[in-house]
Protein backbone atom coordinates (compact mmCIF):
# COMPACT_ATOMS: atom_id res chain seq x y z
CA UNK A 1 0.00 0.00 0.00
CA UNK A 2 1.14 3.93 -1.09
CA UNK A 3 1.18 5.51 2.29
CA UNK A 4 1.74 8.96 3.05
CA UNK A 5 4.52 9.48 5.99
CA UNK A 6 3.12 12.66 7.08
CA UNK A 7 -0.44 14.80 7.19
CA UNK A 8 2.04 17.76 5.91
CA UNK A 9 2.62 15.91 3.06
CA UNK A 10 -0.49 15.18 2.30
CA UNK A 11 -1.64 18.89 3.39
CA UNK A 12 0.87 20.09 1.24
CA UNK A 13 1.27 18.17 -2.25
CA UNK A 14 -2.86 17.30 -2.35
CA UNK A 15 -4.71 20.37 -0.68
CA UNK A 16 -1.96 22.76 -2.33
CA UNK A 17 -0.66 21.34 -5.31
CA UNK A 18 1.71 24.23 -6.00
CA UNK A 19 3.43 24.16 -2.67
CA UNK A 20 7.17 23.26 -2.45
CA UNK A 21 9.79 21.00 -1.14
CA UNK A 22 10.62 23.97 0.88
CA UNK A 23 7.51 24.39 2.36
CA UNK A 24 7.31 20.80 3.68
CA UNK A 25 10.58 21.41 5.94
CA UNK A 26 8.67 24.63 7.16
CA UNK A 27 7.06 25.12 10.92
CA UNK A 28 3.75 24.46 9.26
CA UNK A 29 2.05 22.68 11.40
CA UNK A 30 -0.74 19.53 10.55
CA UNK A 31 -3.52 18.26 13.05
CA UNK A 32 -6.36 16.02 12.27
CA UNK A 33 -9.98 16.23 15.08
CA UNK A 34 -11.36 13.36 15.69
CA UNK A 35 -14.76 14.48 16.71
CA UNK A 36 -17.55 11.99 18.36
CA UNK A 37 -20.62 12.50 20.44
CA UNK A 38 -18.87 11.16 23.41
CA UNK A 39 -19.21 8.47 25.90
CA UNK A 40 -18.96 8.67 29.61
CA UNK A 41 -18.62 5.28 29.82
CA UNK A 42 -14.56 3.85 30.72
CA UNK A 43 -15.10 0.69 28.44
CA UNK A 44 -16.64 2.06 25.67
CA UNK A 45 -14.29 4.48 25.30
CA UNK A 46 -11.41 2.72 23.61
CA UNK A 47 -13.65 2.42 20.54
CA UNK A 48 -13.27 6.18 19.98
CA UNK A 49 -9.11 6.10 20.80
CA UNK A 50 -8.94 3.07 18.95
CA UNK A 51 -10.32 5.21 15.65
CA UNK A 52 -7.82 7.80 16.61
CA UNK A 53 -5.04 5.74 17.39
CA UNK A 54 -5.49 4.10 13.77
CA UNK A 55 -5.04 7.64 12.36
CA UNK A 56 -2.31 8.26 14.39
CA UNK A 57 -0.70 5.11 12.95
CA UNK A 58 -1.76 6.29 8.99
CA UNK A 59 -0.46 10.13 9.68
CA UNK A 60 2.32 9.79 12.33
CA UNK A 61 3.62 13.22 12.04
CA UNK A 62 -0.16 14.83 12.12
CA UNK A 63 -0.92 16.09 15.71
CA UNK A 64 -4.60 14.20 16.82
CA UNK A 65 -7.02 15.40 18.94
CA UNK A 66 -10.47 14.10 20.05
CA UNK A 67 -13.64 16.20 20.81
CA UNK A 68 -17.22 15.61 21.78
CA UNK A 69 -20.17 17.29 20.94
CA UNK A 70 -22.17 15.85 23.77
CA UNK A 71 -21.84 19.09 26.59
CA UNK A 72 -23.95 16.46 28.76
CA UNK A 73 -21.34 14.00 28.36
CA UNK A 74 -18.21 16.45 28.47
CA UNK A 75 -19.65 17.44 32.04
CA UNK A 76 -20.63 14.23 33.76
CA UNK A 77 -16.74 13.33 32.54
CA UNK A 78 -15.59 16.17 34.05
CA UNK A 79 -17.33 15.99 37.26
CA UNK A 80 -16.19 12.46 37.79
CA UNK A 81 -12.62 12.39 36.48
CA UNK A 82 -11.57 15.99 36.33
CA UNK A 83 -10.58 15.30 32.34
CA UNK A 84 -11.40 18.27 30.43
CA UNK A 85 -12.96 17.19 26.56
CA UNK A 86 -13.37 19.75 24.34
CA UNK A 87 -16.13 20.39 22.51
CA UNK A 88 -15.57 21.06 18.60
CA UNK A 89 -15.26 24.58 18.20
CA UNK A 90 -13.15 24.99 21.77
CA UNK A 91 -11.08 22.19 20.37
CA UNK A 92 -10.43 24.26 16.48
CA UNK A 93 -9.77 27.40 18.48
CA UNK A 94 -7.11 25.94 20.71
CA UNK A 95 -5.59 24.73 17.34
CA UNK A 96 -5.60 28.20 16.07
CA UNK A 97 -4.06 29.44 18.88
CA UNK A 98 -1.32 26.77 18.99
CA UNK A 99 -0.47 27.91 15.70
CA UNK A 100 -2.00 24.63 13.17
CA UNK A 101 -2.34 26.02 9.41
CA UNK A 102 -3.72 22.50 8.41
CA UNK A 103 -6.63 21.14 10.11
CA UNK A 104 -8.80 17.67 8.57
CA UNK A 105 -12.00 17.06 11.69
CA UNK A 106 -12.89 13.21 11.04
CA UNK A 107 -16.24 12.68 12.60
CA UNK A 108 -17.41 9.39 13.83
CA UNK A 109 -20.84 10.13 13.18
CA UNK A 110 -22.55 7.21 11.00
CA UNK A 111 -25.30 8.95 9.27
CA UNK A 112 -25.16 12.92 8.11
CA UNK A 113 -27.77 13.90 10.12
CA UNK A 114 -28.59 16.53 13.05
CA UNK A 115 -25.32 16.07 15.13
CA UNK A 116 -23.18 16.26 11.38
CA UNK A 117 -25.05 19.51 10.52
CA UNK A 118 -24.48 20.88 13.63
CA UNK A 119 -20.45 19.90 13.12
CA UNK A 120 -20.55 20.86 9.30
CA UNK A 121 -21.60 24.35 10.55
CA UNK A 122 -19.01 25.00 13.43
CA UNK A 123 -16.39 23.44 11.17
CA UNK A 124 -17.68 25.83 7.84
CA UNK A 125 -17.75 29.10 10.58
CA UNK A 126 -13.83 28.18 11.53
CA UNK A 127 -13.16 28.24 7.60
CA UNK A 128 -14.68 31.29 6.74
CA UNK A 129 -12.29 32.91 8.94
CA UNK A 130 -9.33 34.83 6.88
CA UNK A 131 -5.92 36.10 8.27
CA UNK A 132 -4.16 35.30 11.27
CA UNK A 133 -7.15 33.63 12.98
CA UNK A 134 -8.12 31.68 10.32
CA UNK A 135 -6.52 28.36 9.06
CA UNK A 136 -4.64 27.92 5.87
CA UNK A 137 -6.74 25.20 5.21
CA UNK A 138 -9.75 23.64 7.22
CA UNK A 139 -11.63 20.68 5.77
CA UNK A 140 -14.40 18.02 7.18
CA UNK A 141 -14.85 14.55 6.06
CA UNK A 142 -18.05 13.05 5.38
CA UNK A 143 -19.90 9.89 8.04
CA UNK A 144 -19.59 6.75 7.08
CA UNK A 145 -23.24 5.94 5.78
CA UNK A 146 -22.73 8.61 3.23
CA UNK A 147 -24.66 7.60 -0.18
CA UNK A 148 -24.70 3.96 -1.98
CA UNK A 149 -20.99 2.79 -2.27
CA UNK A 150 -20.42 3.96 1.32
CA UNK A 151 -23.06 1.82 2.39
CA UNK A 152 -22.06 -1.39 0.22
CA UNK A 153 -18.89 -0.81 1.91
CA UNK A 154 -19.96 -1.15 5.83
CA UNK A 155 -22.01 -3.86 4.50
CA UNK A 156 -19.05 -5.55 3.50
CA UNK A 157 -17.33 -4.74 7.16
CA UNK A 158 -20.31 -6.28 8.78
CA UNK A 159 -20.90 -9.18 7.10
CA UNK A 160 -17.14 -9.70 7.85
CA UNK A 161 -17.61 -8.61 11.18
CA UNK A 162 -19.95 -11.51 11.96
CA UNK A 163 -19.10 -14.68 9.30
CA UNK A 164 -18.84 -16.81 12.48
CA UNK A 165 -22.47 -15.80 13.54
CA UNK A 166 -23.57 -16.23 9.96
CA UNK A 167 -22.33 -20.36 9.11
CA UNK A 168 -25.86 -21.21 11.71
CA UNK A 169 -28.72 -20.19 8.67
CA UNK A 170 -30.94 -20.43 11.65
CA UNK A 171 -29.17 -16.99 13.05
CA UNK A 172 -29.76 -13.44 12.05
CA UNK A 173 -28.12 -10.38 13.12
CA UNK A 174 -30.20 -7.56 15.04
CA UNK A 175 -28.28 -4.09 14.37
CA UNK A 176 -29.62 -0.97 16.82
CA UNK A 177 -28.61 2.43 14.76
CA UNK A 178 -29.36 5.69 16.87
CA UNK A 179 -31.45 7.64 13.88
CA UNK A 180 -32.47 11.44 13.40
CA UNK A 181 -36.18 11.85 13.65
CA UNK A 182 -37.50 13.74 10.57
CA UNK A 183 -34.45 13.98 9.18
CA UNK A 184 -33.13 12.89 5.17
CA UNK A 185 -30.37 11.04 6.86
CA UNK A 186 -32.18 8.74 8.22
CA UNK A 187 -32.95 7.08 4.92
CA UNK A 188 -28.91 5.64 5.21
CA UNK A 189 -30.37 3.22 7.39
CA UNK A 190 -32.38 1.96 4.31
CA UNK A 191 -29.76 1.99 1.70
CA UNK A 192 -27.26 -0.11 4.46
CA UNK A 193 -29.90 -2.63 4.78
CA UNK A 194 -30.67 -2.95 0.71
CA UNK A 195 -26.84 -3.51 0.83
CA UNK A 196 -26.93 -5.96 3.45
CA UNK A 197 -30.10 -8.23 1.55
CA UNK A 198 -28.37 -7.89 -1.80
CA UNK A 199 -25.48 -9.47 -0.04
CA UNK A 200 -26.94 -11.36 2.96
CA UNK A 201 -30.97 -11.52 2.44
CA UNK A 202 -32.62 -11.94 5.35
CA UNK A 203 -29.86 -12.29 7.75
CA UNK A 204 -29.57 -8.34 8.85
CA UNK A 205 -32.29 -6.38 10.43
CA UNK A 206 -31.46 -2.94 11.36
CA UNK A 207 -33.57 -0.84 13.69
CA UNK A 208 -32.87 2.27 15.42
CA UNK A 209 -33.46 4.16 18.71
CA UNK A 210 -35.02 7.43 17.31
CA UNK A 211 -36.31 7.04 14.28
CA UNK A 212 -37.55 4.74 11.60
CA UNK A 213 -37.22 1.12 11.17
CA UNK A 214 -38.00 0.75 14.91
CA UNK A 215 -38.13 -2.48 16.98
CA UNK A 216 -41.85 -3.09 15.81
CA UNK A 217 -40.61 -2.75 11.83
CA UNK A 218 -38.19 -5.47 13.26
CA UNK A 219 -41.02 -7.91 14.66
CA UNK A 220 -42.48 -7.49 11.29
CA UNK A 221 -39.60 -8.27 8.97
CA UNK A 222 -38.47 -11.17 10.91
CA UNK A 223 -42.46 -12.82 10.59
CA UNK A 224 -41.40 -12.94 7.24
CA UNK A 225 -38.33 -15.46 7.87
CA UNK A 226 -39.64 -18.30 10.16
CA UNK A 227 -36.27 -20.13 9.31
CA UNK A 228 -34.61 -17.55 11.96
CA UNK A 229 -34.68 -18.80 15.16
CA UNK A 230 -31.80 -17.43 16.94
CA UNK A 231 -30.71 -13.57 17.15
CA UNK A 232 -27.20 -11.56 18.08
CA UNK A 233 -27.84 -8.22 18.76
CA UNK A 234 -25.20 -5.64 18.43
CA UNK A 235 -25.01 -1.48 17.94
CA UNK A 236 -24.90 -0.11 14.80
CA UNK A 237 -23.07 2.61 16.73
CA UNK A 238 -19.33 3.60 16.75
CA UNK A 239 -19.30 3.24 20.57
CA UNK A 240 -21.51 0.57 22.67
CA UNK A 241 -22.46 2.76 25.21
CA UNK A 242 -25.42 3.55 27.12
CA UNK A 243 -28.15 2.78 24.04
CA UNK A 244 -26.35 -0.30 23.48
CA UNK A 245 -26.02 -1.43 26.77
CA UNK A 246 -29.59 0.00 28.12
CA UNK A 247 -31.84 0.22 25.32
CA UNK A 248 -30.42 -2.59 23.00
CA UNK A 249 -29.56 -5.00 25.91
CA UNK A 250 -30.74 -3.81 29.40
CA UNK A 251 -31.89 -7.07 30.89
CA UNK A 252 -33.82 -5.53 34.01
CA UNK A 253 -35.88 -2.95 31.47
CA UNK A 254 -38.92 -5.18 30.03
CA UNK A 255 -39.12 -2.79 26.89
CA UNK A 256 -35.11 -3.03 25.96
CA UNK A 257 -34.62 -5.15 22.43
CA UNK A 258 -33.38 -7.97 24.19
CA UNK A 259 -36.36 -8.87 25.90
CA UNK A 260 -38.68 -7.51 23.65
CA UNK A 261 -37.50 -10.07 21.19
CA UNK A 262 -36.99 -12.66 23.93
CA UNK A 263 -41.32 -12.47 24.56
CA UNK A 264 -40.92 -13.33 21.07
CA UNK A 265 -39.64 -16.60 21.36
CA UNK A 266 -36.42 -16.38 20.06
CA UNK A 267 -33.08 -17.84 21.66
CA UNK A 268 -31.49 -14.35 21.75
CA UNK A 269 -27.31 -13.30 22.81
CA UNK A 270 -25.71 -10.31 22.65
CA UNK A 271 -22.39 -8.18 21.20
CA UNK A 272 -21.72 -5.57 22.75
CA UNK A 273 -18.72 -3.89 20.99
CA UNK A 274 -18.62 -0.92 19.45
CA UNK A 275 -17.66 -0.12 15.68
CA UNK A 276 -14.67 2.05 16.57
CA UNK A 277 -13.40 -1.31 17.98
CA UNK A 278 -13.56 -3.25 14.40
CA UNK A 279 -10.20 -3.22 12.11
CA UNK A 280 -11.93 -3.28 9.84
CA UNK A 281 -13.96 -0.05 10.20
CA UNK A 282 -11.36 1.92 11.39
CA UNK A 283 -9.82 1.57 8.67
CA UNK A 284 -12.75 2.99 6.54
CA UNK A 285 -12.57 5.59 9.54
CA UNK A 286 -8.72 6.55 7.58
CA UNK A 287 -9.81 5.65 4.34
CA UNK A 288 -12.62 8.85 4.76
CA UNK A 289 -9.30 11.31 5.11
CA UNK A 290 -7.92 10.12 1.55
CA UNK A 291 -11.33 10.25 -0.28
CA UNK A 292 -11.52 13.71 0.95
CA UNK A 293 -8.85 14.11 -0.93
CA UNK A 294 -7.95 11.81 -3.50
CA UNK A 295 -9.72 11.23 -6.76
CA UNK A 296 -8.84 7.49 -5.94
CA UNK A 297 -8.87 6.79 -2.23
CA UNK A 298 -9.26 3.31 -2.83
CA UNK A 299 -5.25 2.89 -4.03
CA UNK A 300 -3.57 4.63 -0.68
CA UNK A 301 -5.96 2.04 1.93
CA UNK A 302 -6.07 -1.56 2.03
Amino acid sequence: MQKFTALLILAAMILIPHASHAAEESSVKAAMLVVSFGTSMPEARKAINNLADTVKAEFPSADVRIAFTSNIIRRKIKNETGELIPNPSQALAQLNDEGYSYVIVIPTHMIPGEEYDDLSDVTGSFASIVGKFGFEELLLCRPFLDGVKSCERIADILIRRFDAQLEDEETAIILMGHGTPEHFANAQYLQLQLALDQKYYGRFFIGTVEASPSIDDIKASLKRHPEIKKLVLSPLMVVAGDHANNDLAGEDDEESWLNVLKAEGYEVSTYLVGLGEDTNFAREFVRKVYELVMEDPDSMTN
